[in-house]
């Protein structure tokens, strides 16, 4: 390794595709970013994949000294539903983790496998597909996700990590491939159709395996920014990105990452002792089984009462920073009410799996002798970002899995203790942050190609993170504080009565 040698890791996230460069030390030196959102059409959550090269070109330009880049890998959203003709022509539009169209195709899956199958994951929306008798379905070829599709047009491999595998299909942790009894089942239920699962699916791979390089048409489709050659990790799902970028690969080890969705991964040392629809079971990227509650709201309302907020500010001459404002009205909330003085927020933007909600319809509620402040207002959002987040960790809880050390990271952590603080009341259970915490999921996709080149033999992740990555990293714990967990459990009990009239809007509006 040289001294000027660095990796990169690139995450398409919901909100922005980022890029980060490391170095020898796996210390961030440069990045750039290119911010994008979901668009709803046709009853569809959806993004351009032709906005997918503008905005990977957009962030590689804020990368310096591209030239000395010895390894990269691509992360993204995981789940969903890019399906592909032979030629790898898009059969129809993109559909994300966003959307909850897959009820009936999930529940069928469930009770046939014996294992949950949220809607969100690929192999629900192409079942789904099937159900629907779509037009599109006796021409696929190949279903991958967002990671994989990019990891495809950069280096030729068909291929995922299995971590990002594991929420297409279920994967069977001795063999590190797609359950084998599953597949049979599936194959089973679909042998009228002209394809096999087998061959539809990307191939699976564990972190640090040969997952190809850059080609000359990959390069071509960055218009040069990158040169070709560069080996690549195997792409990896946001999930498997936060865990390694939070230290949290080990069995007793979780983390929360919270940004448009919110959700977090425990490493678990058994199996459930059954079956519960609310959480998720995935891998590490080496993968170990993985308890996820997934949420698909987090920020996304406070986002936007941000910007309300902001265009008030404007009224009157003022043009606050975006940043600034955000670090500002996050630290007001502390100044509320533990309970946020009787305000709650419903932040349902979309559809919920966690609560068996379909679609959203963001709310703000009060008592009339409630305090309405901006604190508590400010407060009662921020506890919405982790409500439905924490009806699955009870769930966890009640399983009496163990969690020893819990790291948040994401844009809800930006703000310095804050949301720390929010999240140990919610857990009862320490929070801590790296000082890469804002770095989230690029800088774990990095550490992932740099595991790809400059692991020893015999290294794994959990040893080259411990003893290589975050030996002597810095950072802050916070611990819950009696007060603001009984105002947290307090909130929480309006907002499971609130999810009452969440549901009724839903009908009526």
């Amino acid at each position: 390794m040289r001294d000027h040698d660095m990796v990169l890791g690139v995450e398409l996230g919901s909100t922005r595709i980022k890029a980060v460069a490391i170095d020898g030390r796996h210390k961030p030196l440069s990045g750039g970013d290119y911010t994008w959102a979901s668009s709803y059409e046709n009853g569809v959550w959806t993004y351009s994949l032709d906005e997918v090269w503008t905005g990977l070109k957009a962030a590689l330009s804020g990368v310096e000294g591209r030239e000395n880049v010895r390894a990269m890998g691509i992360s993204g959203m995981m789940h969903g539903y890019l399906a592909f003709d032979a030629d790898w022509n898009l059969l129809t539009p993109f559909r994300t983790w966003q959307n909850t169209v897959t009820g009936p195709a999930a529940g069928l899956l469930i009770k046939l496998f014996g294992f949950n199958i949220p809607q969100r994951w690929s192999i629900a929306h192409l079942y789904q597909a099937i159900l629907n008798g779509e037009e599109h379905v006796p021409r696929i070829a190949h279903i991958t996700t967002l990671a994989g599709y990019v990891h495809y047009r950069l280096t030729g491999v068909n291929a995922v990590g299995v971590g990002e595998a594991s929420g297409m299909f279920p994967i069977d942790s001795g063999t590190l491939d797609y359950d084998g009894e599953m597949l049979r089942k599936f194959e089973a239920l679909t042998e009228s159709q002209p394809w096999n699962i087998r061959n539809v699916l990307p191939k699976v791979l564990p972190a640090g395996a040969d997952a190809g390089c850059l080609t000359e048409s990959g390069a071509a489709l960055l218009d040069g920014l990158l040169a070709p050659g560069i080996p690549f990790a195997p792409p990896e799902g946001d999930a498997g990105t936060g865990m390694t970028a939070t230290n949290a690969v080990a069995p007793r080890t979780g983390n929360v990452s919270a940004g448009t969705s919110i959700f977090s991964m425990v490493v678990l040392e058994q199996p459930m002792s059954r079956v519960y629809e609310e959480i998720d079971l995935v891998t590490t990227p080496t993968g170990a089984p993985v308890a996820m509650v997934h949420c698909n709201n987090c920020t996304g309302d406070t986002n936007a009462w941000a910007g309300v907020l902001k265009e008030t500010a404007e009224l009157f001459g003022a043009s606050p920073d975006s940043g600034e404002l955000y670090t500002k009205l996050y630290e007001k909330s502390l100044d509320g009410d533990p309970d946020c003085g009787g305000v709650t927020v419903c932040n349902y933007l979309a559809g919920e799996g966690v609560t068996h909600m379909d679609a959203g319809r963001p709310l703000v509620v009060r008592a009339p002798e409630a305090r309405f402040t901006l604190a508590n207002f400010f407060r009662a959002q921020l506890y919405a970002t982790l409500a439905t987040l924490k009806i699955g960790m009870d769930i966890l809880a009640s399983e009496g899995v163990a969690i020893d050390s819990l790291t948040g990271h994401g844009g809800l952590f930006k703000t310095p203790l804050v949301g720390q603080k929010y999240m140990a009341a919610a857990c009862n259970a320490p929070v801590a942050c790296l000082d890469t915490a804002g770095e989230g999921g690029p800088y774990g996709m990095a550490l992932l190609a740099a595991y790809r080149v400059w692991r020893a033999d015999g290294e794994t992740l959990e040893a080259y993170l411990n003893d290589r990555v975050f030996a002597g990293t810095s950072g802050s714990t916070v611990q819950p504080d009696g007060e603001t967990v009984k105002g947290f459990n307090a909130y929480m009990e309006r907002y499971r009565a609130l999810l009452d009239v969440e549901r009724k809007a839903l009908e009526v509006l």
